[in-house]
């Protein structure tokens, strides 16, 4: 699912929204949580998952043509751990599928 079929999907659920509305809904919430992890804090959606930031530290890689060592420097990424009923939700649908596949 794209941005843009967020969108979309927002929009069609919530009939008194129009495309407009449910844009800058969508481009607000990312914002918000953009701007919270920026500033280094922890999201949690309950029944979602959460989103918080891993630190890497630096180390020596490989440039995978040369073979030549390469310092690649410290970095803050961005992490998701889906919660628990998303997981659970995820793993009942996926097995649902499988079984209609073999059938």
């Amino acid at each position: 699912m794209t941005r843009s079929d967020l969108v979309e999907e927002l929009a069609a659920r919530f009939g008194q929204l129009t495309h407009r509305d449910a844009e800058f809904a969508v481009k607000a919430i990312l914002d918000a949580m953009n701007t919270a992890l920026v500033r280094g804090h922890r999201i949690e959606i309950r029944g979602f998952g959460s989103f918080s930031i891993n630190h890497r530290p630096p180390r020596i890689g490989r440039n995978p043509r040369s073979g030549a060592s390469v310092n690649v420097p410290e970095k803050r990424v961005p992490h998701f751990k889906p919660g628990k009923a998303m997981r659970e939700a995820v793993d009942l649908r996926t097995v649902e599928l499988e079984g209609k596949r073999k059938s």
